[in-house]
């Protein structure tokens, strides 16, 4: 059902295996990457939409898919972006939480909030 809509493979394992897996991993890398030199999430879109090109390249390369596919490839920047942008959340918040511990306090993994006053350190 998901063949022609989220992948061209004969087979949904090669999808996980190069988009979410190694695409989901390159896009992690660079968006920490791209968070840690504390640089716009701007940044990390445009490096993202590069990785997924990598993705539909080695689609192709390997795997006899479609290299030029504008549907593909918006499949395969939707995950890079996805992971990309969660990773650099996650990478952000962690630099909010332990380089400045006394303004700002982690609520979750991808949030962080003002310290209330008088709570300070």
């Amino acid at each position: 059902m998901l063949q022609g809509i989220l992948y061209e493979e004969g087979s949904a394992w090669l999808f996980l295996l190069v988009t979410a897996l190694m695409g989901g991993w390159a896009a992690w890398m660079a968006a920490r990457a791209i968070a840690r030199g504390w640089r716009p999430f701007w940044h990390c879109a445009l490096a993202l939409l590069l990785v997924a090109g990598a993705v539909r390249f080695i689609h192709f390369a390997l795997f006899d898919g479609t290299l030029l596919s504008l549907h593909y490839y918006a499949v395969d920047a939707i995950v890079v972006m996805i992971v990309g942008a969660v990773g650099f959340r996650v990478t952000r918040t962690r630099q909010m939480t332990s380089q400045y511990r006394w303004l700002y306090e982690k609520t979750s993994p991808l949030t962080w909030r003002a310290r209330p006053a008088g709570t300070q350190h």
